[in-house]
């Protein structure tokens, strides 16, 4: 049934502008009609609401803007090259967010910057991130703006992000192996390490193992494998950090998180996404096993 729904997602993409057809066994997840995404659009910035829902005159929480709104065309597609590039402004919190729910799979995707940024990250890193095993509704974390799930940083090489870094994103949870850094009270993926608990009121971000993000301009190939609930997030070909026990803290409890839908996120800064495909997976690749304890 599985390979079915993936089929049947990449004929129907065909159809749809999805550009150069996928090497065999992969499905894309792009076309120029975002027909397999959904949008979600939570507030405009304003100063002090940082954590906080933004309230009216009378001091009444004020609704977001929403599911399948696009204000100030913060998401758009343009056929370059031939094939189908998202462009991400990031002048409202928000994501796109996939229709269709994934487990077991090999996602890869390319990423590059813009020059736009918007408060209230004017003096931070140019941010987005990828969200995956995505569950509930949007607007559950910190920032009000998407569901629970865990995140595949894609930052700009500053103050300690990279792309590959992880963070907990709402009440998720996981083991990473990982060490103090000499310099910086973070945690960095160490494969030699012992495993650390993410979340559930522990550490909830841990930097990538190493920067391997090109010079701005130039476009970066993003791998996440996530099967049964362990991942490896892999940077231009490069294992930069491997996630065990994906989980999510429910009532105090750590429960299961492997599987969900697939998460672009809004984040203040203008970004670029093509070459989205995905393809099933039975178990973890050999390769990639002996960051989890086999060979």
């Amino acid at each position: 049934m599985k390979k079915l729904v993936f089929a049947a997602l990449g004929a129907a993409l065909l159809l749809g502008g999805a550009g150069p057809k996928a090497p065999r066994g992969w499905t894309p997840l792009l076309d120029k009609q975002l027909s397999q995404w959904q949008t979600y659009q939570s507030y405009r910035f304003q100063p002090g609401n940082a954590g906080q829902v933004p309230t009216d005159a009378q001091g009444r929480a004020v609704p977001p803007i929403g599911y399948d709104k696009n204000e100030a065309n913060v998401f758009s597609v343009a056929m370059q090259g031939g094939e189908p590039v998202l462009r991400i402004s990031g002048e409202i919190y928000g994501c796109v967010f996939t229709r269709q729910d994934f487990a077991n799979y090999d996602l890869k995707l390319k990423v590059k910057w813009g020059a736009k940024k918007w408060p209230p990250r004017l003096n931070e890193p140019l941010d987005s991130g990828v969200l995956y095993n995505s569950q509930g509704p949007c607007g559950v974390d910190y920032w009000h703006s998407w569901m629970l799930g865990q995140e595949f940083q894609v930052s700009e090489y500053q103050k300690g992000n990279a792309m590959g870094d992880y963070w907990c994103i709402a009440n998720s949870a996981a083991d990473i192996m990982a060490a103090r850094n000499a310099t910086r009270d973070t945690l960095r993926y160490d494969p030699a390490a012992a495993p650390v608990a993410m979340g559930n009121g522990g550490p909830y971000f841990c930097q990538a193992a190493a920067n391997y993000e090109r010079p701005n301009g130039q476009w970066n190939e993003l791998e996440l494998i996530s099967v049964n609930g362990q991942s490896v997030h892999l940077v231009n070909g490069h294992v930069v950090l491997a996630v065990r026990n994906s989980s999510a803290t429910i009532n105090g409890q750590r429960q299961p998180l492997t599987h969900g839908k697939i998460q672009l996120q809004s984040e203040a800064a203008e970004v670029f996404y093509k070459g989205i495909m995905i393809k099933p997976l039975d178990a973890m690749p050999a390769q990639y096993a002996r960051y989890f304890g086999g060979r």
